[in-house]
């Protein structure tokens, strides 16, 4: 690759009008020169989201449509980076992020992610933040904040559309089929509030469910309706 990154930040939303405000001002101060756009791409937000992404500096991309695999591969198409980073609304990447990622880049590993740590000193999410050190068959959910080169992403063919859930690990699943998955070995911070309007139990069971569902092929649709009917978002 280039030995200089140039980075494009994707952040696929819809109503996270709090989280933007902490998290767009943290990607522009710590992304330097090596951020060369941030797009925010809103699935139709009600909460003011557009509004305040545009006025704080952000690009804004609107598709009027919640599917983070449609968000996501529009925002990679409007991006102008040599490597793509996709992050979630409620985490909060470290202020080294962008230096992790060419660090990354030049050891010449085409994609790969984070751990993390959740915003919670409660002992079972502790468990499960030591757990995505590792790198198997549960690894790379987009929690983990995904980093990859734009021309391999296009290679690839980017986030299969059709999937309105778990995109990210079938996603994850191509990549490592064609080159080795690096797991950056510093923890980023992701939200517990699932893990607040749902018991732990109950959480880590249909993820189970949802997951070995998805293994045998189930349909996104079906996946999605398991969770909406198990699990509490609000």
């Amino acid at each position: 690759m280039n030995n200089t990154l140039r980075l494009s930040v994707i952040i696929p939303v819809l109503n996270e009008y709090q989280n933007l405000k902490e998290l767009i001002p943290w990607i522009l101060k710590n992304g330097g020169d090596f951020l060369v756009d941030l797009i925010v791409v809103d699935g139709g937000s009600k909460d003011g989201s557009v509004e305040l992404a545009q006025q704080l500096g952000a690009k804004v991309v609107e598709l009027k449509e919640a599917s983070r695999a449609k968000q996501m591969n529009l925002g990679a198409a409007k991006s102008h980076g040599n490597t793509l980073y996709f992050v979630h609304a409620d985490t909060r990447p470290l202020a080294s992020f962008a230096e992790d990622i060419q660090k990354a880049r030049l050891k010449g590993y085409r994609a790969g992610c984070y751990r993390y740590q959740f915003d919670s000193n409660h002992p079972l999410l502790r468990f499960n933040s030591w757990a995505t050190r590792f790198n198997g068959l549960f690894s790379g959910g987009g929690d983990q904040s995904l980093f990859i080169s734009k021309r391999f992403f296009e290679e690839l063919g980017g986030f299969d559309s059709q999937f309105c859930i778990m995109e990210d690990f079938d996603f994850v699943r191509k990549i490592k089929k064609k080159t080795s998955f690096y797991i950056i070995p510093k923890s980023i911070r992701v939200s517990s509030r699932k893990y607040e309007h749902n018991s732990w139990l109950r959480v880590q069971l249909v993820n189970l469910y949802v997951f070995l569902r998805f293994l045998y092929g189930t349909p996104p649709q079906k996946l999605k309706s398991i969770y909406l009917k198990h699990l509490r978002y609000d």
